[in-house]
């Protein structure tokens, strides 16, 4: 197993939090992490497991009863009606470290766990391998190849396993994405059409979000469409940026920008299956954007913090791909999938900077680049190897 670095996050919230929660997308590893960590320490116990599921619908007290403390609980999605009973026995036992849950499915564990267990459990998310994390492969060559990352994508298996075919693990996570935490959903009675809105989804990564021009390329009400987005987005399967509106005034777009969270799913749903053609497709612009922008969303999630990420982008064109709000100042970053850096890339940031002032800390390129290098008036450009494998 590969070093994950939220690990630390993670022992250090036991220490003082009587329930831990992490979530996150199908195979992205939660339930290896936390058997890693803690197997001698905690028993184990999968909800997905038919007997132990029906056990915990039906007898509720008994199920939790018969646990051997502590416990790690895996896919409490699945009956998330434990949580109010696992708050009970958390406030007649507050003890540190008791309870380690996981969840894939966000939008059945959140509402309970806002219902039950606040102020009782650390929560994080766990997405898929960053850059960082996937260097550490000793199979991986020294210089990570951009179009197989952006092709494997970030998942453990396919990422770190060379051998597993890509096209097969893809079209096997779909399939048991849409059986397992699809199809029993009342907001989805159509998988067809919703395997539709997901590989429309896919092919805007990284463009402003425009919900009836989606709903409409599906054939489905835009109330149907908002349901569903809220679905992938709960699911880990995309990300909402949304844009920076502080001291900026009116003159703003409003509407989010979508990005697809694993650049290896969104290449199999655009049908984009080798090198030659990604490097030549019109999506490696917005695919080389999604990449920059998950991978920093990742750490942000590492270390147990809120991402502070936003874009910009005003009526008049005036475009940031990603702002990062630290400490109350602002880093300004274009993202471009080009080897070649010409002055006109840095005049939005420029702009910006002037209009903004003391607000920005600092302006910045990230580009495919082989190497990062100074750019005219205080801007850098920074090629994503020095940028996301550190």
């Amino acid at each position: 197993m590969l070093p994950r670095t939220i690990s630390s996050s993670l022992k250090q919230a036991i220490q003082t939090f009587p329930a831990l929660i992490l979530t996150g997308p199908r195979q992205s590893g939660k339930t290896t992490l936390l058997k890693s960590l803690f197997s001698a320490t905690h028993s184990y116990v999968s909800l997905e497991d038919p007997d132990q599921q029906d056990y915990a619908k039906t007898d509720p007290r008994g199920f939790l009863k018969r646990l051997k403390m502590p416990v790690i609980l895996d896919e409490i999605q699945y009956v998330p009606e434990l949580l109010s009973y696992i708050k009970s026995a958390i406030d007649d036992h507050r003890n540190p470290g008791q309870w380690l849950i996981t969840g894939s499915q966000n939008f059945a564990l959140m509402q309970g766990v806002g219902e039950s267990l606040a102020g009782r459990a650390a929560i994080f998310s766990l997405l898929p391998l960053t850059v960082a994390e996937i260097k550490f492969n000793p199979q991986n060559a020294s210089t990570l190849d951009l179009s197989q990352l952006l092709l494997r994508g970030a998942y453990p298996e396919p990422s770190v396993q060379l051998t597993v075919d890509r096209n097969f693990w893809c079209g096997s996570y779909i399939a048991t994405y849409l059986e397992r935490d699809v199809r029993n959903l009342q907001q989805v009675g159509d998988l067809g059409q919703f395997q539709t809105f997901l590989r429309i989804c896919a092919t805007r990564t990284g463009q402003i979000l425009g919900l009836t021009g989606l709903a409409a390329d599906v054939g489905v009400s835009h109330t149907t469409a908002k349901r569903w987005l809220s679905l992938l987005e709960a699911s880990h399967q995309i990300y909402l940026l949304y844009p920076y509106y502080k001291n900026i005034g009116k003159r703003l777009v409003k509407r989010p920008k979508l990005y697809f969270v694993d650049t290896g799913l969104a290449t199999y749903l655009m049908g984009v299956h080798s090198s030659e053609v990604l490097l030549s497709s019109p999506y490696f612009g917005p695919l080389f954007e999604t990449f920059v922008v998950i991978d920093t969303l990742k750490r942000f999630y590492n270390h147990g913090l809120s991402p502070a990420l936003y874009y910009l982008r005003t009526p008049d064109k005036l475009e940031v791909d990603l702002v990062i709000e630290l400490e109350d100042k602002l880093h300004l970053i274009e993202i471009k999938g080009v080897q070649t850096i010409f002055s006109k890339y840095s005049s939005n940031l420029l702009r910006l900077k002037k209009e903004l002032g003391g607000k920005i800390k600092t302006i910045a390129l990230i580009s495919n680049t082989e190497h990062s290098s100074p750019q005219p008036y205080e801007t850098i450009n920074r090629s994503w190897r020095d940028t996301l494998i550190l």
